[in-house]
């Protein structure tokens, strides 16, 4: 993954390197900083854009083609690593940039990937070959929940609401230092000598 500094240092045109991802192209949301080294393996191994990521679906495209051809259960046994593969890189991807669609998607090809995989065990299937349908029919709601989101959030990320305060501007409601130091004038008690010398004249 290739990061950019935010920062500005003294010489204009200046960048150095530091945990800040780039910011997203597209629709693609932005990627969480890899703050530990599975994230930086995971952000190396995982395609996200360009050839390596057009070369990674379409293995997974060829695997669904080969299934079709096969008769059971070698057809079940390859649609289930068409299914894992596709659920594992929806998976890893919502859990690097938290891409709505990605939430459905990869849940619900893992658990459709286990499904067929037992499928092919038993050696039959138990939706009546089916099992390719259910994969578009999971991608087509994960991608129409990743439209509702956007329309509702102004984003594809799906992120916790950040709370605001209960009232007016934080800094508001912070006193001043001046206001402080005559607060505390105005209220500091008297001292025992001063007020024995105002008694006694």
């Amino acid at each position: 993954m290739t990061i950019e500094n935010t920062s500005i240092s003294d010489r204009p045109g200046s960048r150095t390197s530091c945990c800040v991802p780039r910011p997203p192209r597209g629709w693609s949301a932005p990627v969480l900083p890899a703050n530990t080294w599975v994230k930086r393996r995971v952000d190396h191994i995982l395609p996200r854009s360009g050839l390596p990521a057009v070369a990674y679906f379409a293995a997974v495209i060829g695997l669904l083609g080969l299934a079709q051809a096969l008769p059971a259960p070698a057809f079940l046994a390859v649609d289930a690593v068409a299914f894992l593969a596709g659920g594992t890189w929806c998976a890893l991807n919502f859990w690097r940039c938290r891409q709505a669609h990605c939430l459905l998607a990869g849940f619900g090809w893992l658990v459709l990937a286990l499904f067929t995989a037992a499928e092919a065990v038993a050696g039959h299937s138990m939706i009546g070959g089916d099992e390719q349908l259910v994969f578009l029919a999971v991608l087509a709601v994960s991608l129409v929940f990743e439209a509702i989101w956007y329309l509702a959030r102004h984003t594809n990320a799906v992120t916790p609401a950040q709370s605001q305060p209960a009232s007016g501007n934080l800094a508001e409601q912070i006193p001043h230092p001046d206001s402080v130091r005559r607060h505390r004038r105005r209220h500091r008690p008297a001292r025992p000598w001063k007020a024995e010398a105002d008694a006694h004249p």
